[in-house]
């Protein structure tokens, strides 16, 4: 058994000695974990319930340390258990056996949900990110996004989910019609035109949503002193919202393009997706239309027929109520007819949880290299027939700036009311906070920064204004850093095996860097301190993985079948003296840290933070690398021993890996 499965065990012992010897039933069993294996393997506070409990029921006053003797001979009688002791006013404290736990964890599979998330039975969760606007190239503000969402649906999928990821299309938006403008207006080109610009950036090595990066900006700054070119704002948008003329044809190019040149961004850092949902398809499928005739039939929208908002269809929420931002985030329908973006994320919302009565039609976008495909929604009903079934998620997960939060509330409160048997609980806002830059990170980036700037201790972005740093640039500066690294540690190695190396290290600095703060927390990024092999960040835990490898390479080199030392591990009476001897301690609480890899996930799922899985990676890797150090393992005479420390290696490098991957982040050969 795993340890969360003995853990469960313990409490469903605990839950039937409560019935049977006090007459309660106990609902909830709180478990804490100790801090140093000394102190037990688990502990249980349950005696104190009790006694409360028990008074209530009874009017007996009961010590919690009787109740806590009372539970403890019940659960002496499992073979797991090398023994409980209760401390203090009534705490039970639970050893396991560790010869027996060491022999069922040898060679056990760390993560052993994953072989059961990919069956039709198992639940289906969506979880959206990324959701960048398609007018540019991403930044690194969207790079925590996507980041943030791939390792969130990679702990679900460990916790035993079927995972979709989406990633929304907002093709018809503001911010796609400037870069239209400025392509028609500034540029006076023709969709022909940008093709054949498209062609010869691409001929020339660069990219597309670059072009567009360097444009939106212009046109942002244009609109300051231009009146006329800024009134042609809302007639491209309503161009672009209508579709079917030339000026939707050509932003849905752009669109495109962009969309393309993201997802190789986003590839570059291991993030994929299943399907693309655009939002000219909830325009031109009448989403919206279904789920606003919904909605007036339930009473869920008013119309407001005097102040402010007369003429508007709005959501009478009374929360956050009283400041001008708050009530236009409540209108659905404007005056003038025009549906707002929460009324559209009102629909969307609806359809990933199968409750709209409507479905997309897709087709095939794009083929990553082994084959995966990436979905597109579209409108024409002669699409693929063979797509695959998207949507109909239990519950859906959307990961969007914290900014975002009230007109996320106002999503989730709308499907609520819509499906009270889907309920709140169906939608789940991943809020997080902006990314900023250190003064040296943005100098090392090329920013011209003046003295005052230098001063500071963050150097904000602003994508209209064309400060920003673009996800592709940040990632080439780090695989660079990395490369130079790899350069003067192993100048044997190969240029290609040097850069693949410097990949791995430079995705792993990033990825750690974004998911080791916890989400509400405004990021400062610094190069130097997330390419670090010190402290907390990604090179070291895979320092720490590379070094365990080493072990295990060295066997195989030296021709030692690994299989013989697990098998005398097994036996029991093989270990027992070691646990027991000097240093047993320090080993066995290294193999039960390894073993704490499910709880970490499920603990990451339950409160959708993956800082917490980062947080246990580091510590896997600190506590083994420790354990490495005390502990001679190859030369160790004592075969015995040396059976425990290999089984025990093998298990953390397991456990370690495993982490990393569900962090999206790879094992290098070497560092």
């Amino acid at each position: 058994m795993t340890l969360t499965e003995l853990q469960e065990v313990l409490k469903e012992r605990i839950r039937l000695t409560a019935r049977t010897a006090f007459d309660i039933d106990l609902d909830h069993v709180p478990s804490e974990t100790p801090p140093k294996t000394e102190l037990g393997d688990a502990a249980f506070p349950v005696a104190f319930e009790l006694a409360k409990q028990i008074k209530q029921a009874t009017g007996e006053k009961r010590n919690p340390r009787e109740i806590a003797e009372t539970l403890k001979a019940s659960l002496e009688e499992f073979d797991f258990v090398q023994r409980v002791e209760v401390a203090g006013a009534g705490y039970l404290n639970v050893y396991f056996n560790r010869p027996q736990f060491l022999a069922t964890q040898v060679s056990a599979d760390p993560l052993p949900r994953l072989k059961v998330s990919q069956e039709p039975s198992a639940t289906k969760v969506c979880v959206e990110h990324t959701s960048v606007n398609p007018n540019k190239a991403a930044h690194i503000g969207h790079v925590r996004n996507s980041v943030l969402g791939d390792t969130f649906q990679r702990i679900l999928t460990a916790n035993g989910n079927r995972v979709e990821v989406q990633n929304y299309i907002d093709n018809t938006g503001v911010q796609v019609a400037d870069v239209v403008v400025g392509f028609i207006y500034l540029e006076k080109k023709t969709l022909s035109e940008i093709k054949q610009l498209d062609a010869e950036l691409t001929a020339a090595g660069k990219t597309f949503d670059y072009y567009c990066w360097d444009l939106y900006a212009r046109v942002g700054q244009e609109y300051l002193i231009n009146e006329e070119l800024k009134q042609k704002r809302p007639e491209v948008l309503h161009l672009v919202e209508e579709g079917g003329n030339e000026t939707a044809d050509l932003a849905d190019y752009v669109a495109t393009r962009n969309v393309e040149c993201i997802v190789d961004t986003m590839e570059r850092l291991s993030i994929r997706y299943d399907l693309l949902p655009r939002e000219s398809e909830i325009l031109h499928l009448h989403f919206w239309d279904k789920a606003f005739e919904q909605m007036k039939q339930l009473g869920v929208i008013q119309f407001e027929t005097e102040g402010k908002n007369a003429g508007c269809w709005v959501m009478p929420f009374e929360s956050h109520s009283g400041t001008d931002e708050h009530e236009a985030d409540k209108i659905l329908v404007r005056s003038n007819g025009t549906v707002t973006y929460t009324g559209k994320d009102i629909a969307y919302q609806m359809w990933k949880l199968g409750i709209l009565g409507l479905d997309f039609f897709y087709r095939p976008f794009h083929k990553y290299a082994d084959g995966k495909e990436v979905w597109i929604t579209t409108s024409d009903p002669a699409a693929d027939e063979n797509a695959p079934e998207f949507g109909h998620g239990e519950t859906i997960y959307n990961v969007i700036d914290s900014g975002q939060s009230y007109p996320q509330d106002i999503v989730r409160k709308g499907v609520a009311a819509v499906s009270p048997e889907k309920g709140e609980r169906a939608s789940i806002h991943l809020a997080y906070a902006k990314v900023a830059l250190s003064p040296a990170a943005a100098q090392e980036l090329g920013f011209e920064l003046s003295d005052e700037d230098k001063t500071r201790s963050v150097i904000e972005m602003s994508g209209r204004k064309g400060l920003g740093v673009k996800a592709d640039d940040l990632i080439n500066r780090l695989e660079a850093d990395a490369l130079a690294e790899v350069e003067s540690r192993h100048p044997e190695e190969s240029d290609e095996s040097k850069r693949a190396i410097a990949h791995q290290i430079a995705v792993g600095a990033l990825r750690y860097f974004l998911l080791k703060f916890t989400k509400n927390t405004i990021i400062v990024f610094d190069f130097k301190e997330a390419l670090s092999f010190e402290g907390e960040t990604g090179c070291f835990c895979q320092y720490a993985a590379v070094r365990a490898n080493s072990i295990f390479r060295k066997l195989s080199d030296g021709g030692e079948d690994i299989s013989d030392s697990f098998a005398l591990a097994k036996e029991a009476s093989n270990t027992a003296d070691v646990f027991s001897g000097p240093g047993g301690d320090e080993i066995w609480a290294t193999l039960v840290l390894a073993a704490r890899l499910e709880d970490a996930i499920s603990n990451a799922a339950s409160q959708t933070e993956p800082a917490i899985l980062a947080k246990y990676t580091f510590n896997l890797a600190k506590a083994f690398n420790l354990f490495y150090h005390n502990h001679k393992i190859l030369p160790e005479p004592d075969k015995k021993k040396r059976a425990v420390l290999l089984s025990v290696a093998h298990n953390a490098l397991k456990s370690l890996t495993a982490a990393l991957n569900t962090l999206g982040i790879e094992v290098p050969p070497k560092m």
